[in-house]
């Protein structure tokens, strides 16, 4: 895809979508960003990051009308946009989420508009659990812990076939695709219908599974996305982090600038197409070990607060198997984790005066039976 010059970028006022933005117009190209402003992330609309060299739309990917007009003369679409986090809204996520690429695609197709590629932002949420190793058995794919389990405490993986406790290892590409969370699900969704459709049509596609993502721009007002985020702002007010389970569990942290290059990296080549494809860092990273770096940044030292609760279908382990980007595109991560969270806590500082939302946040998950609490040993 040498010659695309001209991107539509849903989402484009995200955390994601802003920098991938950016990035293409540092690369020269057009872009046109698509985004409706949800109040959950966007609470005083339209954020000053929004690059002043971008078309900007305000509108909803899951109106057709809108979606149609948004991409006229386009050669290349960047699909960030989405609904996420651990959030009630079942139907929301499958219509914004599900509903929303369907009609998309649909469009493309009815118009016979000249897309020439859609890079789709699928996520590790779409895996049950992160793969393992079984002192018996070898590298195994887990299904989800049972939440009869994880009432009782055990948050170990057992191994699928023997039982016995595993240890995780990186998670290729080609572990089953589950979705225990709605989220999750309509991820599945949005990968398999673009790359089934582009298979279908013969339009190149690719579905990025982003590990988590964390950066500058990431909305202190959603309590539910972002634990990075959830953590500076509870830490900043002086709360302690909260750990889900025990705190031991890992997560793959990818800094978003790498995410944005990512999306450049297999637009600008035809090596990944039609392929599901991990972007993350490869390093697993206890939850726990985040907090206390968080706090040793901010040079407060508050303890976290583990109090047994836990959210069912959440997976224990997820490190991303990165070799098919790095092999296909030569994508490498440029920034670790301590150095990206000291640019995170930069941004967030310019950023006023910042209110703790998780709180009233955990409430209503605990209400709606999204947060569960284990019972005592």
């Amino acid at each position: 895809m040498p010659h695309a010059k001209r991107a539509l970028v849903t989402g484009g006022a995200g955390l994601i979508g802003s920098h991938v933005t950016d990035h293409l117009i540092r690369e020269g190209w057009t872009v046109r960003v698509l985004d409706n402003l949800e109040p959950q992330t966007h609470r005083l609309g339209k954020p000053a990051w929004v690059n002043e060299k971008a078309e900007f739309v305000q509108g909803d990917l899951t109106d057709r009308a809108t979606i149609r007009q948004a991409m006229q003369g386009i050669d290349v679409i960047f699909h960030q946009g989405a609904y996420g986090g651990y959030m009630p809204e079942i139907a929301k996520y499958v219509y914004v989420n599900s509903f929303g690429t369907a009609q998309m695609l649909e469009v493309i197709r009815e118009d016979n508009l000249p897309i020439k590629k859609i890079v789709v932002a699928s996520s590790q949420a779409v895996y049950s659990e992160g793969a393992a190793i079984c002192p018996q058995d070898g590298l195994v794919f887990p299904s989800v812990r049972p939440v009869e389990q994880l009432r009782r405490g055990d948050w170990t993986v057992h191994c699928p076939l023997c039982g016995a406790d595993t240890v995780p290892a990186p998670t290729p590409e080609e572990a089953p695709v589950g979705g225990e969370t709605v989220y999750g699900l309509t991820k599945v969704d949005q990968e398999k219908l673009v790359l089934l459709w582009g298979k279908q049509i013969g339009i190149s596609t690719v579905a990025l599974r982003y590990s988590c993502t964390y950066g500058p721009r990431q909305s202190i007002f959603n309590p539910y996305t972002g634990v990075i985020a959830i953590f500076c702002t509870r830490i900043l007010n002086g709360l302690p982090p909260v750990l889900f389970e025990d705190g031991e569990q890992t997560r793959d942290f990818s800094f978003v600038e790498d995410i944005a290059r990512a999306n450049f990296l297999v637009a600008d080549s035809d090596a990944l197409d039609g392929l599901p494809v991990n972007v993350g860092s490869g390093r697993g990273v206890p939850v726990r070990e985040v907090a206390e770096q968080i706090s040793a940044a901010l040079g407060k030292s508050i303890a976290p607060e583990v109090n047994g609760e836990f959210r069912p279908g959440e997976m224990r382990h997820l490190t991303s198997g990165t070799a098919r980007v790095r092999d296909g595109v030569g994508y490498v991560p440029q920034t670790d984790l301590a150095t990206g969270i000291g640019r995170y806590l930069d941004w967030i500082r310019s950023q006023g005066d910042v209110k703790d939302y998780f709180s009233a946040a955990a409430d209503i998950l605990r209400n709606k039976g999204i947060v569960h609490k284990a019972a005592k040993p």
